[in-house]
């Protein structure tokens, strides 16, 4: 597996991250331990997780299995904003929230600091100088390496960037937003702003939650048994979601490159994120040890510029002003250099 950069920072990343949302909950301490063995034997190194996931016991697995291991050679990112208890300040971004957060993450990942620290998500209620500045303190004090953000819209990370740089704090150097071939409104800002930034990007949900694995072929509304959609009590939902003309032209191309290149259809859908402007690191979840093997098959080769151009066209959105190309050319500068 190769290795990214991490943002701005000098950490260097393995090109999948190994999101851990399954553990605990799709996956027993068993299981989630054999998952991360395969992962770090296949030359991962990035962990993500989050103090919600499971209520803790994501966490706790990870800590439970990284006992005696090479600290150092992990990258483990965790994140804090939602609801960890019924107390009236028991969520959010507030500095007592925060400290108290990552306080109780310290002890279940049995580490004494977390290498990248991500807000779970905006927080109105909380002045941005109360959050990056209790951020900035914690960075200080050791108990984070960096600061990443999940879930913000652009205005939002600009806003958090550059009250951190008028103060001469930490910056955040990621964004986790959803982000695959289903899911591509985050190209009309977030990806310039990324690119612009120089901001690491850890797409969450790449497969379009088991969407884009090519396991719903004859639709969401009879889904095969064992998987999200089919265990889900809520099949109406993801039918919304799903039953459309340009959905279906997405899963129609994977299967048609698939078949092309001899590979999964969740291995050409992660093949065409890893390639995409500003991504760092797509975050891959797992329930079992032949979906992680799956999901690790998407690197070592690359699609190539046909296949690569149908997957787009096939996932392109409808843009109006001010994404649209008309737009677009508007922006572009038509003076000549001498």
């Amino acid at each position: 597996m190769k290795l990214r950069k991490l943002g701005r920072s000098g950490v260097l990343v393995s090109e999948l991250c190994l999101g851990t949302m399954t553990f605990g909950w799709q996956a027993d301490l068993t299981t989630s331990h054999r998952i991360l063995d395969r992962f770090f034997d296949a030359g991962g190194n990035f962990l993500d997780t989050s103090n919600v996931y499971s209520s803790g016991k994501s966490e706790e697995i990870i800590g439970q299995w990284m006992t005696g291991r090479d600290r150092a050679g992990v990258v483990l990112a965790t994140k804090a904003r939602f609801r960890t208890a019924e107390g009236a300040n028991d969520v959010g971004l507030s500095r007592k929230h925060l400290w108290h957060a990552v306080r109780e993450s310290l002890r279940r990942l049995q580490t004494d600091y977390i290498d990248l620290l991500q807000v779970h998500a905006w927080d109105p209620l909380t002045p941005l100088e109360e959050t990056y500045g209790t951020l900035h303190r914690l960075t200080e004090d050791g108990l984070i390496r960096y600061v990443g953000v999940s879930n913000y819209r652009a205005w939002q990370f600009e806003k958090a960037l550059q009250l951190c740089r008028s103060r001469g704090w930490h910056e955040p150097i990621s964004l986790q937003p959803q982000y695959s071939l289903y899911a591509r409104a985050t190209e009309f800002e977030l990806i310039p702003m990324c690119l612009a930034e120089s901001i690491a990007v850890l797409p969450w949900s790449p497969l379009a939650g088991g969407y884009l694995s090519g396991k719903y072929r004859d639709g969401v509304r009879s889904p095969p048994a064992g998987t999200r959609i089919g265990d889900s009590k809520d099949v109406e939902f993801y039918a919304g979601r799903f039953e459309n003309e340009r959905a279906e032209r997405i899963v129609k191309t994977l299967h048609e490159v698939g078949t092309e290149t001899g590979k999964t259809p969740a291995q050409v859908a992660l093949s065409w994120l890893l390639a995409r402007p500003a991504v760092t690191a797509p975050i891959i979840g797992a329930r079992t040890l032949d979906q992680l093997t799956e999901d690790l098959g998407a690197t070592g080769w690359s699609l190539a510029e046909g296949p690569t151009a149908a997957l787009t066209r096939a996932s392109d959105l409808y843009a109006t002003y001010p994404y649209d190309q008309r737009a677009e050319d508007q922006q572009t500068s038509d003076r000549r250099l001498a």
